[in-house]
């Protein structure tokens, strides 16, 4: 089977017409597509950790992790190296072959927590599993430093299109997580960035997600496609959930446009039905986060 071409040239009107196909034509098409570059039934298996929980400092409308919204969270500090390679080891145990870190930053800071977190991608990388961090805003060094100690993978998502994202987050730019992504490209790690659907967002400012990502340089090696999770305490807490079908186009119009990528069915899998599910995995989701456990 010819593959379709990889391409980063989409145009937004392209891209539009493709997330507006009749549902079945999407899905066909980004099952073909789905074919030509992955085995098909394989579905990768990752874990997330939140190694540092709470007091950030960011007024991300969605998330119980800032410091700005009374959400219940409690704020813990940084894990010990040794209690995340525990986990770690317990998640590959269960299936998992990615385990990625999240600490709750705006940014990484060159301090006593940067280096426990350089000793944990070095603790997980000798485990072979691909490890992957969510660490907020860094910098080309810290980059450099963090490809050094093993780290496959960089999760650093968009959110949302460019035009609505000061509706959801003002406390960083647009601009200041496009540099991020571009930092760690530069620095030789797969970028992992994707989007959340759900936020209040119309159609147009989720094909301009979708534009963002494909037209990349380098399309991300990932691309997380979530669901809100509503969380009282937080501005986005009465939010309407997400339909199945909001998730299926946006999935089917990634996997078409970023061929190569792992597409992962992320925030909001676990409210859905085992076919909801099913429909996600035909139309080009090849990844998921497990129930979080840790």
């Amino acid at each position: 089977m010819t593959q379709s071409p990889l391409r980063q040239d989409w145009t937004r009107a392209e891209i539009s017409q493709l997330y507006h196909s009749p549902i079945l034509e999407l899905i066909y098409q980004a099952a073909t597509v789905h074919r030509q570059y992955h085995e098909n039934g394989e579905v990768q298996v990752c874990t997330l950790l939140s190694i540092k929980t709470g007091g950030c400092p960011e007024d991300c409308a969605y998330c119980s992790q800032s410091v700005r919204y009374q959400t219940g969270l409690g704020v813990h500090k940084l894990l010990a190296v040794e209690e995340v390679l525990d986990k770690a080891r317990q998640a590959q145990a269960q299936g998992s072959t990615r385990f990625c870190m999240g600490a709750a930053w705006r940014e990484v800071r060159d301090n006593r927590d940067f280096e426990k977190v350089l000793e944990m991608i070095k603790g997980v990388s000798t485990l072979g599993m691909e490890v992957c961090c969510t660490l907020g805003m860094l910098t080309s060094q810290q980059a450099q430093k963090l490809k050094e100690a093993g780290l496959y993978a960089y999760n650093h998502n968009l959110d949302t299109g460019e035009n609505y994202y000061e509706q959801v987050v003002t406390t960083r730019t647009y601009q200041d997580r496009l540099d991020t992504v571009a930092r760690v490209q530069e620095a030789g790690i797969s970028a992992c960035c994707g989007g959340i659907i759900g936020l209040g967002e119309s159609a147009e400012d989720r094909i301009d997600l979708l534009h963002t990502l494909a037209t990349m340089p380098i399309h991300p090696e990932s691309v997380p496609v979530n669901a809100l999770v509503p969380i009282e305490g937080t501005p986005l807490a009465q939010q309407s959930p997400v339909e199945v079908w909001e998730m299926v186009r946006m999935i089917a119009t990634a996997r078409i446009t970023m061929p190569k990528a792992m597409v992962r069915l992320s925030a909001g899998r676990l409210a859905m039905r085992i076919e909801q599910q099913a429909l996600c995995f035909l139309a080009g989701a090849n990844s998921i986060l497990p129930e979080i456990n840790c």
